[in-house]
């Protein structure tokens, strides 16, 4: 059982399924900065996330996707997969064939723009991941224009280099493509239009988005928006060869480095003080209007790193709290707000059981608190970060936000330990689940159990 705090107490499964089937279907408008800002992204896996593993079968789960505060869905790739050369019995998702088809497992063309129309109605908009740097070994450009990928000494078309080291990635089941080629940029750039036109996706979410010349982006994103406003998320962060130059290309990115400080706090690795340093030297290094994901799972993350609990264990939750409440963009990865407890396989056919239980219940009032709160907005109009000082600064990680005169307070115990402790921080408050109210008080000393947090609004 998760250790959550005394003042989070979950709405029963009931609260949810009524609150699921009573949701509010309004018809989508163009994304907008402030979508963005106080949104949540979800990534779905289509093959994996029901039994079937297609676009119907998804739609039918959008109201409780929807219930959780979600408005941005990242379609892992749609395209069909390359069977030269493949790994597994089904092939990786970015092993594309063909960029302007359907994956046939999934459904047709027609579902898939069924599935986007319904997500449109519902509040959602859908950005699909697009996969750049390489194609799978049959796709058409293999044989009809193979002055489109990179080649050895040998004239052979080779899988991609990782340049750290001159040697493969091991990624031999994909082809990689040569930016040096203007033909080759243009189909790409035609071909990630097209879904903006067919299906009326809001944006891109881009694989190995620092492998590819910025200029590429600055001509393609630019036509994109001369089509409509979209969102567009690159897999980079400021530490990747172009640093923060070229992140400018890109609404948002992933903060890889909390992500990989969260849980060396979950393990007892590093502290609060860290987390401090980390906002000072590379959270506010970034443009305010840059959006960086906050998470604790992704496909990749889930495949090859293990599952939530077995990276954080009983932290999870104050980690996904934390991602929440503090500036940034959350987002979540199928199945962990049903505790995904297996790692999904990534070359064949999965699933896994889809029960509301506690976790679902947390990341709902979540996202409800990250919608209606305007001090939790992210972007360059995000709400006030004001960290509070307290006795246990190693161990206690406290701040509010604030906008607009709305003020939100999150304290949590980042540490296996009981504590106690004591801050000068004074105001009255309520309970943010059930509005019961709550004083903090400088003349007071709290006691916390390990990984207990508290979520606090004025």
């Amino acid at each position: 059982m998760k250790k959550l705090c005394l003042f989070l107490f979950c709405l029963s499964l009931f609260s949810c399924q009524q609150s699921v089937s009573t949701i509010e279907v309004q018809p989508i408008t163009p994304i907008t900065n402030q979508d963005i800002a106080q949104g949540v992204l979800y990534e779905v896996n289509i093959r994996q996330f029901t039994n079937e593993g297609t676009f119907e079968a998804f739609a039918k789960e959008l109201p409780k996707v929807k219930a959780l505060g979600v408005n941005i869905l990242w379609f892992m790739p749609t395209f069909p997969i390359s069977t030269t050369k493949s790994k597994g019995p089904l092939g990786s998702y970015y092993a594309v064939s063909d960029y302007k088809g359907v994956n046939p497992e999934y459904g047709s063309l027609e579902d898939l723009k069924s599935l986007v129309n319904k997500a449109h109605e519902m509040g959602m908009y859908v950005i699909f991941d697009w996969v750049p740097g390489h194609t799978g070994w049959d796709h058409v450009w293999i044989k009809e224009h193979p002055e489109f990928y990179l080649k050895n000494e040998a004239g052979e078309i080779i899988d991609p280099i990782d340049p750290r080291t001159g040697e493969s990635f091991g990624w031999t089941d994909v082809a990689d493509l040569d930016y040096d080629n203007p033909a080759m940029r243009e189909a790409m750039k035609e071909a990630m239009l097209y879904w903006i036109k067919e299906v009326d996706i809001d944006g891109y979410r881009v694989d190995q988005a620092y492998a590819v010349p910025m200029d590429f982006y600055e001509d393609t994103f630019a036509a994109m928006r001369a089509l409509k406003p979209v969102f567009l998320l690159g897999e980079t962060d400021a530490n990747h060869p172009g640093g923060f130059e070229h992140l400018k290309n890109f609404d948002a990115s992933y903060d890889f480095p909390g992500h990989h400080l969260t849980k060396e706090i979950a393990h007892g690795k590093k502290t609060v003080l860290d987390y401090s340093n980390h906002r000072e030297n590379f959270i506010n290094k970034h443009d305010p209007s840059h959006f960086l994901l906050n998470f604790v799972s992704s496909h990749d993350e889930n495949a090859w790193s293990g599952t939530v609990d077995e990276i954080y264990g009983d932290a999870s939750h104050a980690m996904m709290a934390l991602n929440y409440m503090s500036p940034g963009l959350p987002f979540l990865y199928s199945g962990v707000e049903y505790d995904l407890n297996k790692r999904l396989l990534f070359f064949e056919k999965d699933s896994f059981p889809r029960v509301a239980g506690e976790t679902y219940q947390l990341l709902k009032q979540l996202g409800e608190l990250k919608q209606n709160h305007p001090s939790l907005n992210a972007g360059k109009e995000a709400g006030k970060f004001n960290q509070i000082e307290t006795s246990l600064g190693e161990k206690v990680l406290a701040f509010e936000r604030t906008k607009a005169g709305d003020t939100i307070v999150f304290m949590a115990n980042l540490s296996k330990e009981h504590i106690g402790f004591t801050s000068p921080y004074n105001g009255y408050f309520k309970r943010y689940q059930d509005n019961k109210p709550k004083r903090l008080s400088y003349s007071y000393e709290y006691r916390m159990k390990p990984w207990e947090f508290w979520i606090l609004k004025k």
